[in-house]
């Protein structure tokens, strides 16, 4: 059977005798995006389909893969475009093999749009769809659990996380410019949060169930349409008003680390009017966003302490967002709310 050179070879065999229309295998070939899990382009007499191998240790066990599946399920229902995994010869939709948890999907062909490539109605387009996945969301799963505050990060913590950071990446060796570049952010945002610690926001109450991953790479396009979102892994719950701020700030970001503010305004009109939620709903996660981003070093943390280089290419551009959303705070929380 031709397959790639990749080492992880999926266990086809053991996998597809579990379903009964799928047909034989012919190749597969790994699906390159995606950092947390793996995917495979399976190919066989009856068709094409997405083959998920599901690895990160917080979403990988049986029952909540179970539980994502179920949500899809009702969603596609409901009309949105998902991509449901298909169900075994006993109606399962979770295989259990050597130890690992597959699903088969059907393969949805479609290709990622990033802001750029959407015109102002493609944006507005994308706030609707975000706001009709929230309230579906709230149709079709349970009642949230009651309580359950988010406390925002912690200065102190952050000042320490910046210390080690900087300890690493000025020992890194071979030394490039991305360790000058990540000293020279370092440095930039110790300076920056040390201005801005009293704008810590206060703990913010989990609101409703959300995608939980919703950017980019979790969207296909079929034209300017939305074919399928999927990667459902972090489905849960929390602020749905922070979602919607965090997926436009991936979304619209442009390569210098600034937002496209009209494309955000439209996308955030959308998201409003399909929600209920109102301009100081936005205004608040805006801030809570804004804070996250100012604390946050996790292209670093991949990079220096887990030795793993496939997030480098977005630090740039993240690196910069939280310089330049701070000096643009009120047009940023503008664009959100007005």
């Amino acid at each position: 059977m031709p397959r790639s050179s990749v080492p992880h070879a999926p266990p086809l065999r053991p996998l597809l005798r579990r379903y009964t229309d799928v047909g034989e295998p012919l190749s597969w070939v790994p699906v390159t995006e995606g950092l947390l899990n793996r995917g495979y382009r399976l190919s066989t007499t009856r068709g094409a389909y997405f083959l998920k191998q599901h690895l990160d240790a917080p979403t990988s066990d049986r029952a909540t893969i179970t539980r994502q599946h179920r949500a899809t399920q009702r969603l596609h229902a409901l009309g949105l475009p998902v991509a449901p995994p298909l169900p075994d010869s006993r109606g399962r939709t979770v295989a259990l093999v050597g130890g690992h948890c597959y699903a088969l999907h059907p393969w949805i062909d479609g290709r990622h749009r990033d802001g750029a490539q959407l015109s102002t109605g493609c944006s507005r387009r994308l706030g609707t769809l975000l706001g009709r996945v929230h309230t579906c969301l709230e149709q079709v799963m349970e009642s949230p659990p009651p309580g359950g505050e988010h406390e925002s990060a912690r200065p102190e913590d952050t000042f320490r996380a910046i210390e080690e950071l900087l300890r690493l990446a000025r020992a890194h060796r071979p030394r490039d410019s991305f360790d000058a570049l990540a000293e020279h952010r370092l440095r930039e945002r110790r300076r920056l949060l040390a201005q801005h610690a009293h704008h810590r926001p206060p703990p913010a109450s989990a609101a409703g169930w959300v995608h939980g991953d919703f950017h980019p790479l979790n969207l296909l396009y079929r034209g300017a349409e939305p074919a399928a979102i999927v990667d459902w892994d972090r489905l849960g719950v929390r602020p749905r008003a922070e979602e919607a701020v965090r997926a436009a700030a991936i979304f619209f970001v442009r390569p210098e680390g600034e937002l496209a503010l009209e494309k955000v305004r439209a996308y955030a009109r959308a998201y409003r009017r399909a929600t209920g939620a109102d301009g100081a709903e936005l205004a608040a996660a805006a801030h809570r966003v804004w804070w996250e981003r100012l604390n946050d070093f996790w292209t670093l943390r991949w990079r220096y302490q887990l030795h793993d280089r496939r997030a480098d290419p977005q630090f740039p551009a993240v690196s910069a967002l939280a310089v330049w959303w701070t000096r643009e705070y009120a047009a940023v929380r503008d664009a959100f709310a007005g």
